[in-house]
């Protein structure tokens, strides 16, 4: 089973995923893993994110290429083996981000971004959402690179909203503005009941 953790910079996914580590609840085996990886391609992608004047298009192909070598490095080879999956970002990130640094080449950037990726992704049977505003998300993160300013984090937050409309089944919202403990706990208890 693949369970990824979306939302803002500064939402807490990557507090989320140690907290999951450290339950006694989850499986020892599971493989925690994120996106951009920490392979060359994912190196790529974040020399791509520091560089205020990368083009936003080929910066996709940046992320769908780490994304891609991802799935046949880590996701796949876990899943196929009966691993449980955690990933901190995936291909939701994708649609979000992308679709929003892509609106200004795009009438449908979110969808271009989904057709680029819907012949060979795979899916995650649940996502977590980890749901804040984006002027905290902004304040959290500390707004570090072209990404995670408020203006940016509005669009990428009603892209969001989007994917969670149409996928409400896939999706558990979690207000990510409660204090990181139970904020954590409600992620522990999501993962538990998936198990």
């Amino acid at each position: 089973m693949l369970v990824t953790l979306e939302g803002l910079d500064g939402s807490g996914k990557s507090t989320c995923v140690e907290a999951l580590r450290a339950a006694s609840s989850i499986p020892d085996d599971t493989v925690y893993t994120r996106e951009p990886t920490h392979s060359w391609y994912g190196d790529a992608v974040r020399r791509s994110i520091a560089n205020d004047d990368a083009d936003s298009l080929a910066e996709l192909f940046l992320y769908t290429a780490d994304h891609a070598d991802h799935i046949s490095t880590v996701i796949e080879p876990a899943v196929s083996a009966g691993t449980l999956v955690v990933s901190d970002r995936y291909s939701d990130s994708r649609y979000a981000y992308q679709g929003a640094t892509l609106a200004d080449r795009f009438d449908d950037a979110v969808a271009f971004v989904q057709d680029v990726h819907q012949p060979w992704t795979r899916p995650p049977e649940r996502t977590i959402y980890l749901d804040i505003d984006s002027e905290t998300a902004a304040e959290r993160s500390g707004a570090t690179n072209k990404f995670e300013t408020v203006s940016a984090l509005e669009q990428v937050r009603v892209n969001y909203e989007r994917l969670l409309e149409a996928e409400p089944e896939r999706f558990v919202r979690i207000d990510a503005s409660q204090s990181e403990s139970t904020v954590s706990r409600e992620v522990i208890e999501t993962v538990e009941r998936l198990l």
